[in-house]
């Protein structure tokens, strides 16, 4: 089998692709949309978002310090990629795409209502990598839309149907082929 060589790159694909919403000190809420986002911790439960500083949200997620994650679905691919384009120098963003800004439980921000999961986040520290930085942030609360949960409280996210981001194309997930665990689980006859 032959592999071509490439220069060294971010090639960790398919990621998550999410809006995180936020609110500047004068309470103005916008949105941006990021894929280099993902898990750091679990106990404490911590994320990372990575921000280009010349980005219009990088001044109000350092100065105030907290952010919603927001998970996006295939009904929310268009208004995703709009707020991934559009500067909220310019536009209202909640407003040109019918988004319902909601309040969170513990910081300023608003979370989005139209999503079926919101990360409430603090930051703990801003590392500056090279293009971006990086804001490492603690997980204060997590709420799930009520309506993709079953009769024994187990949710189900795949029901929102969450799209995924690779190589500037937005996706569907597909079908399930396992659960964790499936390839030691004793097999029963």
């Amino acid at each position: 089998m032959a592999k071509e060589l490439w220069k060294p790159g971010n090639m960790l694909y398919p990621l998550p692709v999410v809006m995180v919403s936020m609110a500047d000190t004068d309470g103005k809420p916008n949105i941006i949309t990021l894929a280099w986002v993902g898990t750091v911790c679990s106990d404490p439960a911590m994320v990372s978002i990575s921000v280009r500083p010349e980005r219009y949200s990088y001044p109000i997620l350092k100065k105030t310090g907290e952010f919603v994650i927001n998970l996006t679905t295939k009904d929310l691919a268009y208004a995703t990629d709009y707020c991934g384009v559009k500067s909220g120098r310019d536009v209202d963003k909640f407003k040109e795409m019918g988004l319902t800004p909601i309040p969170a439980t513990h910081i300023k921000a608003p979370m989005i209502e139209e999503s079926p999961v919101n990360i409430e986040c603090r930051v703990k520290e801003i590392i500056p990598l090279g293009s971006h930085d990086m804001f490492l942030s603690e997980v204060l609360a997590v709420h799930a839309d009520e309506k993709y949960m079953d009769e024994k409280h187990k949710f189900h996210l795949e029901q929102s149907e969450p799209i995924i981001y690779s190589h500037g194309s937005y996706l569907t997930c597909g079908e399930q082929l396992g659960t964790f665990g499936y390839s030691v689980r004793k097999k029963t006859t």
